[in-house]
């Protein structure tokens, strides 16, 4: 069993995602906290793109660890400091999703736990056992 999107076309008018995703009765979960684009080391980018692709990788790292990968994504919710960000990590998103289109949300909000984070991502899976 897999995941079902349902495209009302709302989110085709605004960019690569879908509006619903519904997942299958007796799937597992993956919950993943907001996460920076901080890399394991403690360094971390100056910049949005590099931010964005260290978080994307810790995503997917996370994905492969609980057995899934981005097809199981459900929902995501994005969190960017500066409006001007967006085109650049819209690109590295396409970038890690491909043809993929969870749920998404993204925001742009005034600060982050650590003023020098750019983004955080949050991010929901699901697949079946």
């Amino acid at each position: 069993m897999t995941n079902k999107l349902h495209d009302i076309g709302v989110a085709g008018q605004i960019g690569p995602y879908s509006d619903a995703v519904e997942v299958p009765p007796n799937s597992r979960w993956l919950f993943t906290a907001g996460t920076p684009g901080l890399a394991l080391d403690g360094d971390l980018p100056g910049d949005i793109t590099g931010q964005a692709e260290l978080a994307w990788t810790h995503i997917i790292t996370m994905l492969d660890r609980a057995g899934m990968g981005v097809k199981d994504l459900v929902k995501v919710t994005h969190y960017l400091l500066r409006a001007s960000d967006i085109p650049a990590y819209v690109k590295v998103r396409a970038r890690f999703l491909g043809d993929v289109r969870p749920a998404s949300m993204l925001l742009v909000i005034p600060e982050l736990v650590r003023p020098e984070f750019l983004l955080e991502i949050e991010a929901y899976a699901a697949t079946s056992y």
